[in-house]
């Protein structure tokens, strides 16, 4: 590292002391604090998304959001060039930057790093990095931060977006790294050309009526409602509207969004007894997650939550089905089948009931660890790879090998019979891959997706709420002096230390019809994380409070809630 480079890093980063006693750690959502004490780690992270494009010389992007936190939060994480999340092995990296306490800690660090990796540095060498933000107060000015963090790195440059939804930033670095057009005007054309596709694609009489329909999205007071606003426009539809777009005074995620009904599965504010009968959807504060819900006949509160678990069995059958209808035998001479292998990729947080539907379509299904990058992970390794946490966030991965077989077959099918049922299936499957957000879990495309589902099956949210009936399910939290004393493994099911409480657990288990619980310690708390269900709502309470009275009598304080 020259005495220039030196000099940069040194000068900038000395106008951003890190916060006193502030530890900071880089998880799947990145870093998130309160928006006051995070100028320093966001002109860190930065340097570090300069770093990252040198090293795989490609477009990095940069994303200052704190997604379904309260708007007085912020945040910053990193797109990686296939528009996927950080990879996990400059994590720790991540987390030494945001907490060096000096300028010359943080020059040491970034001195070590880059010899270990080889990341070039000066010559012809440059690093480009994408910059998104979402609509919170402190957005505009962190991003300003964020700035000075990349020009600190010599041949560095960064482009600012403007506002987007985290999911568009993810969309454009992936796009720009597969040489694609990359505006947020491409992103835009490209759900609105392949939701039309779909929807010309329907069998005829299947096609609902928009005059019969109405769809209703919650926007969080975010920056999805306002984005879906202007595809709205694209699509000249009539049939979605727009609540809690943030145009109407509404705060950022309070009382209102995806994870707040999700958790809470109460109606959102701006919702109503004018509702009931009516298809909802609520998306996120950055719009990467998405759950549906309807509104209940009932004078009660609560809804009835169609989550990520239901868009994940949607999307499964839908794919399923147009698969079975390519592969279906013609008259076709020398055509050869493509045997795409399916995979539906779950954390054990999912309802067992969503899991033994899957498996009685005859899909293979995969349990991984909580948290989106061990999803996505494990979806890459399939043809077709769905992902969803019951949170709403997920997506559906194609492999490179399968689409181009897929165009060819679709060519191919063209030439021999254009509106051919197969013809149709590969076509629809083409345009899934397009509206899809391959990168990363994203609300819009994954609302546009459910719709077009939806209207080709002829299905009312009550037809796809009746998949299958979800498990009662309950979580709990019990506070522990030392989280890492509990390890598990067969991604979070079974605890290997300490010895003798899986047997503990699997004796409770077995008192309840059709009971499942385990335990999980939490990443950023000393808690250990309790879920629990069975049969009967009564059932899954008992054992979450035995498992949790259980934990806290061998590692706790005696508290749990």
């Amino acid at each position: 590292m020259d005495q220039h480079q030196t000099y940069l890093i040194l000068n900038s980063s000395s106008r951003f002391p890190p916060p006193q006693g502030v530890k900071l750690s880089y998880g799947t959502a990145g870093f998130r604090a309160d928006a006051s004490i995070l100028e320093s780690t966001v002109f860190r992270v930065g340097i570090l998304a300069a770093l990252r494009s040198l090293k795989t010389q490609s477009v990095i992007g940069l994303m200052v959001t704190a997604s379904h936190n309260k708007a007085s939060d912020n945040g910053v994480k990193i797109a990686d060039p296939s528009g996927g999340m950080l990879t996990q092995d400059w994590e720790p990296f991540a987390d030494s930057v945001a907490n060096a306490p000096t300028p010359q800690h943080l020059l040491q660090l970034i001195d070590e790093f880059v010899k270990k990796e080889n990341i070039p540095f000066g010559g012809m060498q440059s690093a480009e990095v994408l910059l998104g933000r979402d609509t919170r107060p402190s957005g505009e000015s962190l991003l300003e931060v964020a700035k000075q963090g990349i020009n600190s790195i010599a041949g560095a440059r960064a482009l600012d977006m403007g506002i987007l939804t985290t999911p568009q930033l993810h969309w454009m670095v992936r796009a720009r790294n597969k040489g694609t057009k990359a505006t947020e005007a491409d992103y835009f054309e490209q759900l609105s050309s392949s939701f039309r596709c779909l929807i010309n694609l329907i069998p005829d009489g299947y096609k609902i009526k928009e005059a019969d329909d109405k769809l209703v999205v919650d926007g969080a007071n975010g920056v999805g409602g306002e984005k879906l606003e202007v595809l709205k426009k694209m699509l000249n539809v009539s049939f979605i509207e727009v609540c809690n777009s943030g145009q109407e005074g509404g705060v950022l995620n309070e009382g209102v969004g995806a994870d707040y009904i999700q958790k809470e599965k109460v109606v959102p504010e701006g919702f109503d007894s004018k509702h009931v009968g009516i298809r909802c959807a609520s998306l996120d504060g950055d719009a990467d997650r998405l759950v549906y819900f309807s509104v209940p006949v009932s004078n009660s509160s609560k809804i009835d939550l169609v989550d990520g678990d239901k868009i994940l069995s949607l999307f499964a059958v839908f794919i399923k089905e147009q698969l079975s209808v390519l592969n279906t035998d013609g008259d076709e001479k020398n055509s050869e089948n493509y045997q795409a292998r399916i995979g539906v990729i779950q954390t054990a947080y999912a309802n067992g009931a969503s899991t033994d539907y899957l498996k009685q379509l005859g899909l293979e299904v995969v349990l991984t660890p909580t948290g989106v990058k061990y999803l996505h992970e494990q979806a890459a390794q399939y043809d077709i790879g769905i992902y969803f946490e019951a949170n709403g966030h997920g997506t559906i991965l194609f492999s490179e090998c399968f689409l181009s077989w897929l165009e060819a077959r679709s060519n191919e099918l063209s030439l021999e019979k254009k509106d051919s049922e197969r013809h149709k299936a590969a076509m629809r499957l083409l345009a899934v891959s397009k509206l899809i957000n391959q990168a990363v879990g994203d609300a819009l495309s994954g609302l546009l997706l459910v719709e077009a589902i939806l209207q080709h099956k002829g299905w009312s949210i009550y037809k796809w709420s009746e998949l299958y009936q979800d498990l009662p399910s309950r979580q709990l939290k019990v506070k522990v002096v030392d989280r890492t004393a509990v390890v598990t493994a067969n991604a979070e099911t079974v605890v290997v230390r300490p010895p003798g409480i899986q047997d503990a657990i699997n004796a409770e288990i077995a008192k309840y019809s059709r009971g499942r619980s385990f335990i999980r310690p939490s990443g950023t708390e000393d808690v250990i994380r309790v879920y629990a269900e069975a049969s009967t709502q009564e059932a899954a309470d008992s054992l979450a409070n035995s498992v949790a009275k259980l934990v806290d009598r061998l590692l706790g304080f005696g508290s749990t809630r």
